[in-house]
């Protein structure tokens, strides 16, 4: 039988675009270990389209499923829980400042897992010193250097095994040493069956015809517009 799309936006339309003008339709369709490399053009608008394939933007038209089910059809709390099965990099951060970034790193999965916390702190203290921390960081979000900030950040993504990944500028324009790390997680994701959303803005990474990406799309206007790479 064949797999069925991880993530499936058919003439997605929404009710409010992120600048209050009338929204484009998109299509994608990503199944598993699928990657697609988005050009958005800044990051409020990135942020809107996680936030649409994550069933979080009301639709006028269309549709948008993920694993097979429609965010729009499910029960509020049922939707809560199968957003359990998405990581993300957040472009604002979204950090919670009251919590050191260990709390901040596990809350996601010690809500969605049923793994144990020291099961989760263990994989987490792994995949931090992956992406280059020594291990998990007991700081405040506001203490951390901004680098290590991003490295926390797509520990956060990476951790639980998500079937879906959404990547919003996670090199926040500037991390070129925290590139290597993030292709062997998503590498490794995405050979285990997951599928993956990179939103950038970072010219270097968009230029880049090796980067390994099975679709190039440019988020605009007339919605997500497929891009042909020259060689």
């Amino acid at each position: 039988m064949p797999a069925e799309p991880v993530l499936d936006l058919e003439k997605a339309r929404a009710e409010v675009s992120p600048d209050h003008l009338p929204a484009p339709s998109v299509t994608l369709r990503l199944m598993p270990g699928e990657l697609a490399l988005v050009e958005a053009r800044d990051d409020h608008v990135a942020a809107w389209f996680a936030d649409l394939c994550s069933g979080l933007v009301p639709l006028a038209s269309g549709a948008v499923r993920f694993l097979g089910r429609d965010w729009a059809a499910m029960p509020a709390d049922y939707a809560a829980a199968l957003r359990g099965r998405i990581g993300r990099v957040f472009a604002a951060g979204a950090w919670i400042g009251f919590l050191d970034a260990s709390a901040n790193i596990l809350l996601p999965q010690l809500h969605h897992s049923r793994a144990g916390a020291e099961e989760l702190r263990d994989r987490a203290a792994q995949l931090a010193r992956e992406f280059g921390l020594p291990g998990l960081p007991l700081e405040s979000p506001t203490d951390l250097p901004p680098i290590d900030l991003a490295r926390a950040a797509c520990v956060r993504a990476f951790l639980g095994e998500p079937a879906l990944l959404l990547l919003e500028s996670p090199l926040q324009g500037q991390f070129n040493d925290l590139l290597e790390p993030l292709l062997n997680a998503l590498a490794a994701a995405r050979h285990g069956g997951a599928a993956a959303i990179w939103l950038t803005r970072n010219d270097l990474i968009w230029s880049d015809r090796f980067f390994p990406a099975d679709h190039r799309v440019r988020l605009g206007e007339q919605g997500l517009v497929p891009v042909r790479v020259m060689a």
